[in-house]
């Protein structure tokens, strides 16, 4: 089969990818590719990639990258009508810019489909536009969603053949609206260990992760905890934390890809909490990647985390936020149960938690549904 991903970035990982190397932009479109696929940053390419692992044509784009899209298009002869702004930069400097009108974006978009002819395409971004995806629809045998956060407002997810979501909750929503929809689980790329050589422990208890209104539980619980336990945070803002939180003054900054699989595994241990919206049911990103480099997981408990991790020989899980700071003051003082749970989540996950198996997984699906 032929899949086509259709992939966006946080704008702020994007203004980072492109500080590193301020020619990048002006690089072909392989060039800047393989530049986001050696970051690591959320899946990658995983999902492509693996996909061409088990003999299927896969392609993945990512919509909101405009100096990648631009370099495809210009590659491939496709005129692009962009809107240009005039603005102040810092209130003062003359500056041109793309307006924020994305019809340019959209019609980079279809010159891919007609060009990848995908049966299959695969929007991991719901919040783009569904009445777009109504009228590509003749070009592709199915169109499948991805979702796990909160949910866009005013979106007519009948378009889709089908979603997927990380969590059961998402699921069950899905089937009550009349969609169909399946459950495919996140994972973990393993390449991403021939990139970890060398990395000793340095720090004692990491966080890693998002802070923002989303998050509100998640806050208090690790406002909590940053009294108690010695936290390290790296979080891409704290804007959304009130002025004098705790979590503030433990914060080091923000790491993406490689740089943040580098902070899991030189913690003793990394800390979890769910996004609200994921209510009683585990699925985020980071119960594989800790895992993964082999870093034990504090997370909370939810009763659907056993289908995953074995509580207590493969992760810890708490129940309440006493519990959780208790559970990790007891395992940074007893090494060897530390090492040998860490140890024995790796195993569990690179036996049944790598996007190889995630993207066999989601070929069953598909052939189901086609």
């Amino acid at each position: 089969m032929r899949f086509l991903i259709v992939d966006t970035d946080y704008p702020s990982f994007l203004n980072w990818l492109y500080a590193q190397d301020p020619g990048l932009k002006h690089k072909s479109y392989e060039k800047q590719m393989q530049a986001r696929a050696e970051i690591s940053f959320a899946c990658g390419v995983s999902h492509s990639s693996n996909l061409r692992k088990l003999g299927h044509e896969a392609h993945q784009i990512f919509f909101n990258n405009e100096d990648l899209q631009t370099a495809w298009a210009r590659e491939h002869g496709l005129k692009i009508n962009t809107r240009w702004q005039f603005r102040l930069r810092r209130g003062f400097v003359p500056w041109l810019s793309r307006s924020k009108d994305q019809h340019w974006l959209y019609d980079i978009l279809t010159a891919q489909i007609e060009h990848y002819k995908p049966d299959v395409l695969l929007n991991n971004y719901l919040p783009l536009s569904t009445a777009y995806f109504r009228h590509m629809k003749p070009y592709l045998r199915l169109l499948v969603g991805s979702h796990g956060s909160p949910l866009p407002e005013d979106r007519d997810f009948g378009v889709y053949d089908l979603v997927l979501s990380v969590v059961e909750n998402f699921v069950d929503y899905f089937r009550q609206e009349g969609v169909n929809s399946e459950l495919l689980r996140l994972g973990f790329e393993p390449l991403v260990l021939e990139k970890l050589n060398g990395t000793e422990r340095s720090i004692a208890v990491s966080f890693v992760g998002q802070l923002s209104r989303d998050h509100a539980s998640r806050q208090h619980w690790l406002e909590y905890l940053s009294q108690r336990i010695p936290t390290q945070v790296w979080a891409p803002s704290t804007n959304d934390l009130r002025d004098d939180s705790p979590v503030i003054r433990c914060h080091r900054g923000t790491v993406w890809g490689i740089e943040m699989y580098e902070i899991l595994r030189q913690s003793l241990i990394t800390l979890n909490h769910h996004i609200d919206v994921a209510g009683a049911h585990a699925g985020n990103a980071r119960l594989f990647e800790a895992t993964g480099v082999g870093t034990l997981l504090v997370t909370d408990w939810k009763k659907n985390l056993h289908e995953m991790f074995e509580p207590g020989r493969e992760v810890v899980a708490y129940r309440s936020l006493e519990e959780c700071a208790e559970m990790v003051q007891y395992y940074l003082e007893h090494d060897e149960e530390r090492e040998a749970i860490a140890h024995a989540g790796q195993q569990r996950t690179l036996q049944d938690h790598t996007y190889y198996k995630r993207m066999q997984e989601f070929v069953v699906i598909v052939w189901h549904y086609l």
